[in-house]
């Protein structure tokens, strides 16, 4: 799994959880316990710097497949692809679970009710407009062929998330399948990308596989996954950026490693001068950061907080890059030779991507008929001694930038589901996003029900999984701060930039389900535990039975709690018992 070695180096801990058992002589003992080490931690890294700099990925045996009878040739093949076999089955799972009767409930449920909309007025008409009171009616005894009203909505979040949810829209029509369909997608696609970074992250396919196999079984994201809300899309981005860095992180001190010289007996030792001097070019897994965190702030604001804890990160990371390789003022070779190119290629991209998003409604007409406040420039905003200086449309969008800013630092209007940030991750207020109760024979409720049955869509996390997560961001912290884990650091980077910036806003309308944006650093977490209960190599073939016993029956008992909890994930009709059944705090009702 993961390794909880401490490396020798104190900034960066490069410990690799390649798994290399088979170079350990107590690894060579036979004995079914033993071969349980193809899943536990590395030792401590070598002496050779380019091994620290970039850790070799895991070496899978195929015993298990020629175990089975598959050829030799075949298993030699599987076993070389499971870095790639791997994620895509999970990711196979999951889509089936996501896309599985997805236009169910076939209503509007909670917040469709506006991006729904929205989306397809933007894919139409290029902003957002104003529907009647009785437009969601229409639309679903309409099969989504209604007029779009023409009168501009004032909106309070960008574009990008509803052209998301437009384009299923577009493609599969106004429908709640059509409006649902994007985000299912990149829920989907989201376990395929954790899967991916897991294993560049632990160096483990089998960790990257159970860190998206996690997720895969949590409520909140399926829930996320199966509704046209835009959080789930900013998830998507977040995670996408994170990995974007991560390969960044590996090209750039992969290009430090091939820098340093051998020394006459062969190996490679920190290198003063190549460590200070050696450019890491334009690094374009950066550049693509930029878009995808543009992409972010462009679904919602909190991604501004994303980015910069992002930023930061890999400032942090170059530096520790540089220091391994040798350099002996690491901070200052940073600031002169990476921070200006990591600069240009994350904020003005991210920038610019942002811009971009508003063409519709920047291209849209400014004498009042176009979208809200695009005329504010040559109307209410004309004049000024220097609004020459920006054009109107730029001038028009930060008006409207300012307002939406008002309007998400002073809602305080109470809502029923809303809850405080330190409920979160003890799921102490989810959301309903849809409730009925059916008479038996009718909506799927069982004739034999007795009284009536309770079809529900509860934004919930998979208690199990996100109270096991509360322990595991302990053990991240505890790997950062006193053993100098880059990775847990990374870990908790992602966790910290998706739910602590909420704490500035406690007395603001917010909803758990906001949490889903650092849920995949939360299966991470959750993963890197798991590792650490099967316990190093060097650990007694007892010591390492009884951790794998207990991480597997975590695991299990994570993928029963999505089970069981599946109706209230589906909308669902059960007896009215087993639901209350489902309600384990009295705050969940």
């Amino acid at each position: 799994m993961t390794s909880t070695a401490s490396s020798t180096d104190s900034t960066d801990s490069t410990d690799s959880t390649d798994y290399r058992q088979a170079q350990a002589p107590q690894d060579r003992r036979p004995g079914w316990p033993s071969r349980l080490r193809r899943f536990g931690h590395a030792s401590e890294p070598g002496g050779d710097v380019r091994e620290r700099l970039v850790p070799p990925f895991a070496e899978p045996g195929s015993r298990l497949w020629q175990a089975l009878g598959v050829p030799a040739g075949l298993a030699d093949r599987i076993t070389r692809w499971s870095g790639w076999l791997g994620p895509l089955l999970v990711t196979l799972v999951a889509g089936v679970l996501r896309f599985w009767n997805l236009g169910s409930p076939r209503k509007v449920i909670f917040d469709e009710t506006y991006y729904a909309k929205d989306a397809w007025a933007l894919v139409h008409r290029g902003f957002e407009v104003n529907w009647d009171k009785n437009a969601n009616d229409l639309i679903l005894n309409s099969g989504g062929h209604v007029t779009i009203p023409t009168d501009a909505a004032y909106v309070v979040h960008p574009p990008v998330g509803k052209f998301v949810i437009g384009l299923g829209e577009l493609i599969f029509g106004f429908t709640p399948f059509g409006w649902r369909f994007m985000t299912a997608l990149l829920g989907t696609l989201s376990v395929f990308l954790l899967c991916r970074i897991g294993r560049r992250l632990f160096r483990s396919t089998f960790l990257g596989c159970l860190a998206g196999a996690l997720m895969a079984v949590d409520g909140l994201h399926f829930v996320m996954s199966r509704t046209a809300l835009l959080d789930g899309v900013l998830m998507f981005f977040v995670l996408a950026t994170f990995g974007c860095l991560l390969v960044d992180r590996d090209k750039a001190r992969a290009r430090l490693a091939a820098a340093l010289p051998p020394d006459a007996d062969g190996r490679y030792r920190p290198d003063a001068r190549i460590a200070e001097t050696t450019r890491l070019g334009l690094r374009p897994w950066r550049w693509a950061a930029g878009v995808t965190l543009g992409l972010a702030i462009g679904t919602k604001w909190n991604g501004l907080y994303i980015m910069v804890a992002f930023c930061l990160m890999t400032v942090v990371w170059d530096v520790a890059a540089r220091r391994v390789a040798g350099a002996r003022h690491p901070y200052r070779v940073v600031l002169k030779r990476d921070t200006g190119l990591a600069f240009l290629a994350t904020v003005p991209v991210a920038l610019v991507t942002y811009l971009v998003s508003w063409t519709g409604w920047i291209l849209s007409s400014d004498t009042g008929s176009g979208g809200y406040y695009r005329n504010w420039a040559a109307t209410d905003g004309k004049g000024g001694s220097w609004t020459w200086l920006f054009p109107d449309w730029l001038r028009s969008l930060w008006h409207y930038e300012h307002e939406v800013y008002e309007f998400h630092t002073h809602l305080t209007s109470p809502h029923t589901y809303q809850s405080n940030p330190w409920s979160w991750l003890v799921l102490g207020r989810p959301v309903s996003y849809f409730y009925e109760s059916p008479a038996p024979g009718t909506d799927g409720c069982p004739l034999d029900a007795g009284e009536k049955c309770a079809r529900e869509v509860l934004a919930i996390g998979t208690p199990m999984l996100w109270w096991a997560a509360c322990f595991a961001v302990l053990f991240v912290l505890w790997r950062w701060f006193f053993r100098r884990d880059w990775r847990a650091g990374a870990i908790a980077c992602g966790i910290a930039a998706g739910y602590l910036p909420w704490f500035l806003y406690q007395e603001r309308t917010i909803f758990l389900f906001y949490a889903v944006v650092f849920l995949p650093f939360l299966c991470l977490a959750v993963a890197m535990m798991a590792g650490a209960l099967v316990g190093r190599p060097g650990s007694s073939d007892t010591r390492r039975v009884v951790g794998a016993t207990g991480a597997g029956v975590l695991v299990l008992l994570i993928a029963w709690n999505f089970i069981y909890f599946w109706p209230l994930y589906t909308g669902t009709a059960i007896p009215i018992d087993d639901w209350r059944s489902r309600m384990w705090l009295d705050t969940w009702v």
